[in-house]
């Protein structure tokens, strides 16, 4: 048996999100799919992250198990192969050590939402960015952020339906760039709860427009409701999951 942990790159616009089930394509079925076409077996793609339907990934890893062992480039050239035209595609492929669990393995989880800022509709990028015409108070937002920082009760920013059995997480990274008409937040975290990051953007990006909300008060209430809403799916990505150097063995 070989453990092979992939790096897979997405665009979500007409996938159901990561996680397979019988509502549509998912990443994960996509990948079982070609894996399937390549070997005959359906095995389990586990992955660092579960994102939702219309989330891109630039580089999403993911592990699963073999009964023997192919070489890896050869996996990841027979899974392009028969991924064919869908939106999916594997970059890397390895062999590494059974202890190696690109969920429970990783350290720190890293996602970029994007914000095109124009008075003009997205033509080229439709899909692919949140649309906000009005023009966003990046200072303002940055003073917001840099409450988000640390570790709070996220309840308020929390999808209703997470099912994390706590809200106490640690957001280590929350920057906001401007470059140009985008407007790039950037969120790290060993871990988020869902729909976190696009309840925070949701809610930086009302203050950016001049709404009276303070971060403070969002997380005393512990109420979904006193947060902004949430952003789109099409602006967010997940962009990468950094590991502990001991956790993976030697590229074989």
């Amino acid at each position: 048996m070989a453990r092979y942990k992939i790096t897979v790159e997405y665009d979500g616009t007409n996938l159901i999100g990561w996680q397979q089930n019988r509502q549509g394509p998912s990443v994960q079925s996509l990948l079982r799919d070609a894996l399937e076409q390549f070997c005959g077996l359906r095995p389990d793609i586990v992955a660092a992250g579960r994102t939702d339907a219309g989330v891109h990934a630039i580089a999403m890893i993911a592990h699963f198990d073999l009964p023997t062992a192919p070489e890896p480039q050869t996996v990841m050239r027979a899974m392009n192969f028969y991924l064919g035209a869908e939106p999916v595609a594997v970059l890397n492929c390895e062999i590494v050590s059974d202890d190696f669990n690109a969920r429970f393995s990783c350290v720190r989880r890293n996602y970029r939402y994007v914000v095109l800022n124009r008075g003009t509709h997205p033509v080229l990028e439709k899909n692919r960015v949140w649309w906000v015409p009005r023009k966003l108070n990046v200072a303002a937002m940055r003073r917001a952020a840099a409450r988000l920082i640390g570790t709070h009760d996220f309840t308020s920013f929390r999808a209703t339906q997470c099912q994390a059995k706590s809200p106490i997480k640690t957001l280590d990274t929350c920057r906001i760039t401007r470059r140009g008409d985008y407007v790039i937040f950037e969120f790290s975290a060993r871990s988020f709860l869902h729909h976190q990051v696009r309840n925070m953007v949701g809610t930086l990006v009302e203050i950016g427009l001049g709404k009276p909300y303070d971060i403070d008060d969002i997380f005393a209430a512990r109420n979904r409701a006193a947060a902004g809403p949430t952003a789109p799916a099409a602006g967010l990505y997940f962009v990468s999951a950094d590991y502990a150097t001991d956790a993976v063995s030697e590229h074989i």
